[in-house]
């Protein structure tokens, strides 16, 4: 239920902005990649507007999200350690309850009879 509603509060709206944005940026814009600036620039990219903004957006999500993959590391090295520290109680039990099983009630003297 909340994620249908934040899909269609926050991602639908952001989505018609950037259509909206790249509709009214269509002009062909030049992205000068000399950091000196001289005379002549040597690297140009010559692009729709957009495609510089759409671009942008796209690589602010990447680095965010890499960002957050290197920040949560710890958290899943974590989950990892105490998933096989639980694998390995669970199987502890379980050999320990197959023992019990075999010991015969009669033989063991905390064990009641049936």
């Amino acid at each position: 239920m909340w994620h249908k509603l934040v899909f269609v509060l926050i991602v639908v709206p952001l989505g018609v902005l950037l259509v909206a944005l790249a509709v009214v940026n269509r002009k062909p814009v030049e992205l000068i990649l000399d950091p000196f600036g001289g005379t002549e620039p040597g690297a140009t990219l010559q692009a729709p507007f957009f495609l510089f903004l759409l671009g942008a957006f796209a690589l602010g999500l990447i680095v965010g999200g890499i960002a957050t993959w290197f920040r949560q590391g710890k958290w899943r090295k974590t989950a990892r350690v105490q998933r096989r520290e639980a694998d390995e109680w669970h199987i502890r039990a379980d050999r320990l309850e197959k023992e019990l099983e075999d010991i015969e009630p009669s033989s063991h003297p905390r064990l009641p009879a049936k």
